[in-house]
């Protein structure tokens, strides 16, 4: 297996392969606050169809141009006055966990945001047991702003806080 991972602009034709790194993560429930029944097209929607979103896939081109390692969207946070600061969404799928497929999406968002010209991102839900997420983000420069106590039902651990997380680009 070829450890070069190449981000790119996702495509139409690359729903298959979200949808595939998607579905596990939002059944699981741990770490998005989307519905763990959401339908698939309800998820293609909510991952695609946003307004001003950019979707990127991270692909490993030994396996061809559909094996999808990981997706990743980002987007105004808010519309008008706040529209200056983006928000952003990362899903690693199986075949991408500990490949630093994370990694590298963070790189191409931070990249991507910075030369769309956004000044700022900020992420508003993440799940405070996800730490992983946290220490990449905090590796990234993102802080921790404030912690929603018992904004999140994790499936697991039961009430858990929420993280607000910013940093300038």
């Amino acid at each position: 297996m070829s450890d070069e991972i190449v981000v790119r602009e996702a495509r139409a034709e690359d729903w298959p392969g979200i949808w595939r790194a998607l579905e596990p993560v939002f059944r699981a429930g741990e770490t998005y606050t989307y519905p763990r029944d959401i339908s698939e097209a309800e998820a293609r929607t909510a991952w695609t169809a946003l307004p001003g979103a950019r979707v990127l896939v991270a692909v490993d081109p030994a396996h061809g141009e559909g094996a999808i390692l990981g997706t990743a969207k980002y987007l105004p946070n808010q519309p008008g006055a706040g529209s200056h600061v983006a928000n952003a969404s990362f899903v690693v799928g199986p075949a991408g966990t500990g490949r630093g497929v994370g990694r590298a999406l963070a790189g191409a968002v931070l990249d991507g945001a910075r030369a769309d010209g956004f000044l700022a991102m900020q992420f508003n839900a993440v799940v405070e047991t996800n730490e992983r997420a946290v220490r990449l983000w905090e590796s990234f420069g993102f802080e921790i702003l404030t912690t929603v106590p018992e904004a999140f039902s994790h499936p697991v651990h039961g009430l858990v806080g929420l993280h607000i997380m910013y940093r300038d680009l």
